[in-house]
């Protein structure tokens, strides 16, 4: 199923957030010079996902049943491709199902939302700026972005230079993290200035052998929107991925080639939850004795004339006389 003449299908049964027809004009138009794109509204089967060489879920707000994902099982085993778009919250706040289905290639989307931790570009925290995620070398070699030789004479990506070549930059607006693992491999990371700090945000999954079938999941599906389609190089990106999942123009991805290192995921206390829910505390007290009279203590404050001897022998020490006080003359 290698072919793509036979097109993509944008899937609009599951009330996509964004069709081609709504919301993804810019990424249509930039599609239609190459392949040809045709949507679906009827239920999902097997025989209608062959009818396309890749099929696209943007942002699926409906639940999938046992048949449809065991219909996009056996898509997958056949050589065709998927790519699915979701967004801040995961498949929670969209109301879908699909961590189901990929957590047998051993990927999921997190119940979060990556934001940035200091301003650039966008006011918004959610809407973030990310110069040096890309974690495959695949993916700025196909965006003929520039590339360094290494001390071993091998080609490596420069994304420690400040150089505007050196690696693909992207927006990656109110979107989530992933959970990768063995087999998918990630391809994008949030960065080291974003917050989770250098988690996945897009996973590849491709099957072994000659014309396996490929998977991609990407975390944001504003990316691609026609409101941030042109912004930075997101275009770029979403070209290179439709070419991967495609196999166009020998776009390849090694899943063991990944330059940045990608942080373990670490959960933190909902502390604005928390603060609404205060909890009172109790100790235990002393025993208090049965003749409450010694529970007051008299030293604290008295009234007597016990300092009156030491102030006379004051006088003596600073040879005053001791006498009454009197005015002093002007």
């Amino acid at each position: 199923m290698g072919d793509h003449a036979k097109g993509i299908c944008f899937d609009c049964s599951k009330r996509e957030a964004y069709t081609p027809q709504s919301g993804l004009k810019h990424w249509r138009r930039k599609l239609q010079g190459t392949v040809k794109i045709f949507i679906n509204k009827d239920p999902i089967t097997l025989d209608r996902l062959r009818e396309a060489s890749c099929y696209v879920f943007v942002a699926p707000q409906e639940l999938f049943s046992a048949e449809e994902f065991k219909a996009m099982h056996a898509y997958l085993a056949e050589g065709g491709a998927l790519m699915f778009l979701l967004s801040a919250g995961g498949e929670a706040r969209l109301g879908t199902n699909l961590n189901y289905f990929f957590e047998e290639y051993g990927i999921a989307v997190n119940a979060d939302t990556v934001v940035r931790t200091v301003y650039y570009k966008y006011l918004h925290p959610k809407e973030v700026y990310i110069s040096n995620g890309v974690l495959n070398r695949g993916i700025n070699a196909a965006a003929g972005k520039r590339l360094k030789e290494a001390t071993g004479g091998a080609l490596t990506q420069s994304i420690s230079e400040p150089g505007p070549n050196s690696n693909l930059a992207f927006v990656y607006p109110y979107g989530a993290s992933l959970t990768v693992q063995k087999p998918a491999f990630p391809v994008l990371s949030s960065g080291h200035i974003s917050f989770p700090l250098n988690r996945p945000v897009c996973a590849l999954h491709e099957a072994p052998g000659p014309g396996g079938g490929r998977m991609c999941v990407l975390g944001s599906s504003h990316m691609f929107e026609d409101a941030w389609f042109d912004k930075d190089e997101n275009g770029k990106l979403a070209e290179v991925l439709v070419k991967w999942l495609l196999s166009l123009d020998g776009v390849d991805m090694d899943p063991l080639d990944k330059d940045e290192e990608v942080n373990e995921l670490h959960q933190v206390p909902d502390t604005e939850s928390l603060a609404e829910r205060p909890r009172c505390c109790l100790e235990d007290t002393e025993d208090v004795t049965k003749d409450f009279t010694t529970l007051f203590d008299e030293s604290l404050f008295k009234f007597d004339t016990s300092l009156i001897p030491e102030a006379v022998r004051l006088y003596k020490q600073f040879e005053v006389k001791h006498e009454p006080l009197s005015l002093i003359p002007p």
